[in-house]
């Protein structure tokens, strides 16, 4: 009985799933979990997996085991799929903002936050430290 993999792979061929995806999804087999999540197989060109790794030094281990990786995508998916691999630095990713951040500065945003201006009971006090405070922040 052959493997699920060796199918599967055999089914990219006839053009129901294209190898590409075969390659990329069989990343996570041949490298483990703890490799994959520091990485991400991006696409197939020809022959080559094209691999996002988090740094250089990321890069650099890498390409010293490929060799092994490409042994273990072989026995996963079947030959003469992926014959190399090339590791690219991902760029780095943006953090999310913060809500409460972004609602702070924003003027009749109702975001529920204790402005300290509104403690001033002199509405043309109040209005002047609200203008010198946007002023500093600005």
């Amino acid at each position: 009985m052959d493997q699920a993999s060796r199918i599967v792979a055999g089914w990219g061929a006839s053009g129901l799933i294209s190898q590409e995806r075969i390659a990329v999804a069989a990343w996570k087999k041949a490298v483990g979990a703890r490799l994959a999540g520091r990485t991400r197989a991006l696409k197939l060109v020809r022959e080559t997996l094209v691999i996002e790794v988090e740094d250089q030094i990321w890069k650099e281990n890498l390409w010293s085991l490929r060799r092994h990786i490409l042994k273990n995508l072989e026995n996963a998916i079947g030959a003469g799929i992926v014959l190399d691999l090339e590791f690219r630095v991902m760029p780095p990713r943006r953090q999310p903002a913060r809500e409460n951040a972004s609602r702070e500065n924003v003027p009749g945003s109702g975001a529920g936050l204790f402005d300290e201006a509104e403690a001033i009971a002199d509405p043309g006090l109040r209005r002047i430290y609200k203008a010198s405070r946007r002023r500093e922040t600005a």
